[in-house]
């Protein structure tokens, strides 16, 4: 059997699906390639391979040739493989493979009543289908195994949609052995974009690059339908070395005594080898009783990036993903962000552990995923503790004087205090990956989680750090001190730009969290911290170099062009596309003539991954708001259309149509544009905004009032909101009502800028002078290198002086 045709076994042809997918519980997807079938083949003469002229597949482009083909030589990485989640992350549904019960069982869910049974030999369920109705839908796959497995459907466009209703996999002594919903607290019916059979539960784009391998995700934007392929269904050798034909056609070439003479090939035809683990060794620091690495870490740490393919919280930008290269020249990589992180760079979504890992201490020793977890099997090294043992010495780790918990029975495992835990989808417990020290002291400021409490739940975050600090003293140490920097950024503090300067400025602080504090410095961007973003956009970390790119995103393009052009041929592509899509709004002929060849290239990559992504509002909208800045108003209405086609609930595509609209002079178009999004998402507080500006414009202001009132109402934390409502009422005449709503507004978000000048000038105008002293000494703390509102508080207190004299 040749090479392509043992592919055609694997290779298969699937359709259009949805799901949040099963996170696999293993991290580190990386396999370490260990020639052991090379050493058989010399010592018996007997190659496991069939002989084949190899020449034209060394040239070639690379192919996929499947794990059974790479199991001819690896057999021992083999047979760990074929027992690990990543084997099983997904398959065909049959009576090995499906775990749930389908004899006649029923689950109900909010009125929803849902039969699992069989039929000819086949797996069905009987549930609420799109429109709501009752309707039986065959199981086409099983996704993932442990803790969960959730059931793919297949639709006659192509789509896959993962049914929310899963089997927990899990002993029954456990809680497991049962069906249960994936949002159990919360009613999502048929027209939900969380609806099973709606977008968000779309295996074609949400789940399938990383539970097979060789994902082709083929949607015809035309007729919105998938022809989705993949070379192996679930997570095979492939998916983390990469297409293996050369290397196969590279060990054919082995023809003589090996390795008696250097082969010709360094990288035996592997895109990357992943060597790091096996380039180090590890030697005991008797006086920390930490291990040191033997040399300096990479830069580019190959198998953390490898494993970050599909461990980290990203969307995918191109399909020409290699193994070893920085995760952000295919994928856009989430940095620390509101929602998705706590404060202090912890999980709080799904996050995975990509990003934690690459704030830890670990990962800046140089330690990487192998070390921890045998790669082709997914399970750790060494059980329990004695992993974490293998470079922290026992006589210095086990001891009660750092445990200070030796009377805890059970005993505390290091993951215990280093790893919290959190679950997410109802049943899967997730270490964090960060290793950090417990910070109690930080939760008691910030809020932020930390582990003491999270056994001792009944007890104040106060009570923990005063134990640590009784334990330990009061200096603090640890590697994530950033809390403080994004809790000022997302609560609105004054001293936000400042904080997030330290961090951003300081490289002992990892690059993760650098990229994280750049981004959160969009809002504040100004003289006094361009030099940040100047120094970003040269670091040698691509995410760091994204981040300091979108600081400047609110900045005049023209400014920006001769500090960002040069990163439009920079060597990571996800840096190219930022680049472009930040220079977009500069006209062609403003360009440099020696940029523009430039700038159309990475433009091109930029449409290229809104295009890959065709299927999704979020990408339609991107490249609707790119054509918008570069001019070309018809292809960008087309966009946005076509984004409130696959999902009216997408507001961002109808506010952005609406501000074209406005730009053309059509707002009335706007305004039916906004209203049929409000009736998808009448609970959506910037549709209410947005709609409120283009009722004033169109003079209709009692409407605009209400409409800017109730999205104040609904999002009282976005204090713009109530500020421009506050404005409409001053503009209306309800001038004491306006200064109402702000002071409101500002005992919210005491750092507010826009609520303070409209307070110092609506006080000023009613002629109370003090009232306006104080708001503008206030907003003096804020941007105290103002040198007009210096001369405006001198005035005020000229003017409060002289009323007094009088």
């Amino acid at each position: 059997m040749t090479p392509a045709d043992d592919l055609a076994q694997h290779k298969e042809r699937i359709g259009r699906g949805s799901t949040w997918s099963i996170s696999l519980a293993a991290a580190g997807a990386t396999a370490v390639v260990i020639l052991m079938g090379l050493t058989y083949g010399v010592l018996t003469g007997k190659w496991p391979i069939s002989p084949t002229d190899s020449s034209s597949q060394a040239s070639s482009a690379p192919a996929f040739v499947g794990s059974e083909t790479c199991a001819g030589c690896h057999r021992s990485e083999t047979e760990l493989w074929r027992n690990s989640q990543h084997k099983q992350a997904m398959d065909h549904a049959s009576e090995k493979s499906v775990l749930g019960d389908f004899n006649e069982a029923s689950f109900d869910y909010y009125n929803v009543h849902s039969r699992f049974f069989r039929k000819g030999g086949k797996f069905f369920v009987e549930t609420d289908g799109p429109d709501g109705a009752p309707g039986s839908f065959e199981i086409k796959y099983t996704f993932g195994v442990d803790p969960l497995q959730q059931y793919l459907i297949e639709f006659p466009d192509g789509r896959l949609q993962a049914l929310s209703i899963a089997w927990d996999s899990r002993p029954k002594q456990q809680g497991g052995q049962r069906w249960f919903h994936l949002y159990p607290n919360e009613q999502i019916k048929h027209d939900d974009v969380l609806h099973w059979t709606k977008l968000n539960q779309n295996w074609n784009f949400m789940c399938a690059e990383c539970h097979s391998t060789g994902v082709r995700k083929n949607y015809d934007e035309v007729s919105d339908r998938f022809a989705t392929t993949f070379a192996e269904i679930s997570v095979g050798c492939e998916a983390c070395h990469g297409q293996g034909s050369r290397h196969v056609a590279w060990a054919r070439d082995q023809k003589r005594l090996w390795p008696l003479r250097k082969p010709d090939d360094p990288t035996m035809g592997l895109a990357e080898r992943l060597t790091e683990r096996r380039d180090a060794t590890w030697s005991m620091n008797p006086v920390t009783g930490n291990a040191i690495r033997s040399s300096t870490p990479r830069l580019l740490r190959a198998e953390v990036e490898t494993c970050g393919l599909c461990h980290a919280r990203r969307g995918q930008s191109s399909e020409a993903w290699l193994p070893g290269r920085w995760l952000s020249d295919t994928h856009m990589v989430a940095p620390i962000r509101q929602g998705l992180h706590h404060a202090d760079g912890q999980m709080l979504d799904e996050a995975y552990n990509y990003g934690s890992f690459k704030q830890s201490r670990m990962f800046a020793a140089g330690v990487t995923c192998s070390d921890c977890h045998e790669p082709h099997s997914g399970k750790l090294r060494a059980p329990a503790d004695s992993v974490c043992l293998q470079c922290h010495a026992s006589d210095k780790y086990t001891v009660a004087a750092h445990q200070r918990h030796e009377a805890v029975d059970p005993p505390l495992s290091c993951a215990s205090c280093h790893m919290p835990e959190r679950t997410y989808m109802v049943v899967d417990r997730r270490h964090d990956h960060s290793f950090r020290v417990p910070r109690p002291d930080v939760s008691a400021k910030l809020g932020t989680p930390n582990a003491c409490n999270d056994c001792h739940g009944d007890k104040t975050a106060e009570w923990a750090a005063s134990a640590v600090e009784h334990w330990h003293g009061p200096n603090r140490k640890g590697l994530q001190n950033y809390a403080e920097a994004f809790h000022a950024a997302w609560t609105g503090r004054s001293d936000a730009a400042a904080l997030l300067g330290k961090i951003a400025a300081d490289r002992n602080v990892p690059a993760f969290a650098r990229a994280g504090a750049l981004t959160e410095l969009r809002p504040h961007v100004s003289p006094s911290n361009a030099n940040l973003a100047r120094a970003g956009l040269s670091d040698p970390d691509p995410m760091v170099r994204i981040g300091a790119l979108t600081m400047l995103e609110d900045m005049p393009p023209n400014q920006l062009w001769p500090l960002v052009a040069p990163l439009l041929s920079d060597s990571n592509r996800g840096v190219r596309i930022s680049a472009a899509m930040l220079l977009a709004s500069v006209p062609n002929l403003s360009q440099p003539p020696a940029d523009r060849e430039r700038f159309e290239r990475a433009a091109a990559e930029f449409v290229a991954a809104q295009r890959l992504n065709a299927d999704r509002p979020e990408a339609r909208s991107t490249l609707g708001y790119f054509f918008a800045r570069r001019g070309l108003a018809a292809e960008a209405e087309s966009e946005y259309r076509a984004a409130l086609r696959l999902s009216p609930q997408f507001a961002p595509a109808a506010i952005n149509l609406a501000d074209l609209y406005r730009q053309r002079g059509r707002d009335r178009d706007g305004l039916e544009v906004l209203r049929t999004a409000i009736d998808a998402s009448p609970r959506l507080a910037g549709l209410h905004h947005v709609l409120g500006l283009t009722l004033t414009r169109l003079k209709r202001n009692d409407e605009a009032i209400a409409e800017l009132r109730r999205a104040a109402e609904i999002e009282p934390e976005r204090a713009r909101y109530t500020y421009v409502y506050a404005v409409a009422l001053h503009s209306a005449g309800q001038t004491e009502n306006a200064m109402t709503v702000l002071e409101e507004n500002i005992a919210r978000h005491p750092s507010d800028r826009d609520t303070l000048m409209a307070l110092l000038s609506f006080h000023r105008g009613a002629g109370r002078i003090d009232s306006a002293l104080r708001y503008a000494e206030q907003l003096a703390l804020i941007i105290p290198e103002d040198k007009g509102l210096v001369e405006l508080i001198e005035d005020l207190r000229r003017q409060g002086k002289k009323s007094i004299d009088q």
